[in-house]
């Protein structure tokens, strides 16, 4: 399996839907393909073509989540991510492999690569830093994801501020009590993108408390 050779089946597909390829079809084909090197895959990755980027990102992904792949490829994968992640430039190839590339190989080893991403001036190594923290929050584990929060709160870019809204919100699905506490301390000096995105989930009565110190 290789790049070549991905590109090649994209394009047979693409014709089947006359260039507009359904991401269900890219995704399903990055799975097919998720035994591709990885050096192959970075090839995919600094394509200026999104949808070939898009499919790099997706095979990274199936990759990881295999429970097959072993822990030296599975550092090959995090490595492949982290050291091109110029070419992962918009939120949907963040959040495509974030999770359990990054995420996934962290978990049981040192996070400070985490917050290292937080302070980048890389607004997309930013959004990477609170999305790969959604692997720890679906094993109840949400420290990282408040600690980076609290880095990126006053974050200036907007896509940056809709990911610590969207993950602080799933952490508070773990645990309310400590979305209140991060609240109660950032609501009314957070973005309101922020803030709309953390309260989606909390009861009527809650969410427009805060959304009301916001406008004050």
């Amino acid at each position: 399996m290789t790049a070549k050779a991905f590109i090649e089946t994209l394009n047979m597909i693409a014709q089947d839907f006359k260039g507009a390829i359904p991401k269900r079809e890219l995704f399903s084909l990055a799975k097919e393909f998720q035994y591709t090197p990885v050096s192959e895959v970075v090839i995919l990755l600094k394509d200026n073509n999104h949808d070939h980027r898009l499919g790099a990102v997706s095979i990274l992904d199936w990759k990881a989540r295999n429970k097959k792949t072993s822990t030296e490829e599975k550092e090959a994968i995090y490595n492949a991510y982290i050291n091109n992640h110029n070419w992962i430039d918009n939120w949907g190839l963040v959040d495509r492999a974030a999770p359990y590339v990054v995420g996934g190989y962290l978990y049981d080893r040192d996070r400070k690569p985490l917050y290292d991403l937080a302070v980048s001036k890389n607004p997309m190594e930013r959004r990477t830093a609170i999305v790969s923290t959604y692997f720890f929050i679906r094993k109840k584990d949400i420290i990282d994801t408040f600690n980076i929060a609290e880095i990126l709160i006053h974050d200036s870019n907007e896509y940056v501020q809709k990911a610590v809204g969207s993950w602080i919100r799933e952490a508070g699905k773990k645990d309310e009590n400590k979305l209140k506490e991060f609240l109660d301390k950032y609501a009314s000096t957070m973005p309101r993108v922020t803030l709309r995105y953390a309260t989606e989930k909390l009861d009527r009565q809650t969410k427009d408390y805060y959304l009301a110190m916001k406008n004050n």
